[in-house]
C-alpha cells in the first residue's frame, strides 16, 4: 500500500515535470510558420529575432535576419537585448525555443514567441 502510493506520487511528480517543459509558459506566444512571414514583412524594425540552436547547426541552415544566442547562454545575453521589442525564437523543433523564452521572460523581455515546430516546420515565403 505505502510502495504503491510512493509510485503514485513519484509518477506524478514525473508527469508534472514533464509537462512543465513542454507546455509555454505563461506569457509566452506560440507562432506559426505563416505568422513570422507577416511579421518580418510587416514589423521587421520592432523585432529581435534569436536562433538558440548550436553554432554548428545555425552555420548550416538559419533563416535570414536571426541571431545565434545559443540555449546555454540565453540567460547572459538577455541584457543585451530591449525588453520593449516583439521577440521570436527558434530552434529545431520549438522545444528549446520554448525553454529560452520562458528564460527571457523571467529575465524581463514582455513580447515574446517562439516557432512552433522550429526549424523543422519552416518554409521560407513564397514569391
Amino acid at each position: 500500500m505505502i510502495y504503491d502510493l510512493l509510485l503514485l506520487g513519484i509518477s506524478l511528480l514525473f508527469v508534472g515535470f514533464i509537462f512543465k517543459k513542454i507546455l509555454p509558459g505563461r506569457g509566452v506566444g506560440q507562432m506559426e510558420t505563416e505568422e513570422l512571414h507577416k511579421e518580418m514583412k510587416d514589423n521587421k524594425d520592432n523585432l529581435q529575432l534569436i536562433d538558440v540552436r548550436q553554432p554548428e547547426k545555425y552555420a548550416q541552415y538559419h533563416i535570414h535576419g536571426f541571431r545565434n544566442i545559443p540555449l546555454k547562454y540565453i540567460r547572459k545575453q538577455a541584457k543585451e537585448l530591449d525588453p520593449e521589442k516583439k521577440t521570436i525564437v527558434v530552434c529545431r523543433t520549438g522545444q528549446q525555443s520554448n525553454e529560452a523564452c520562458k528564460r527571457l521572460k523571467n529575465r524581463g523581455i514582455k513580447d515574446i514567441h517562439f516557432l512552433r515546430r522550429g526549424m523543422s516546420g519552416w518554409e521560407p515565403p513564397s514569391l
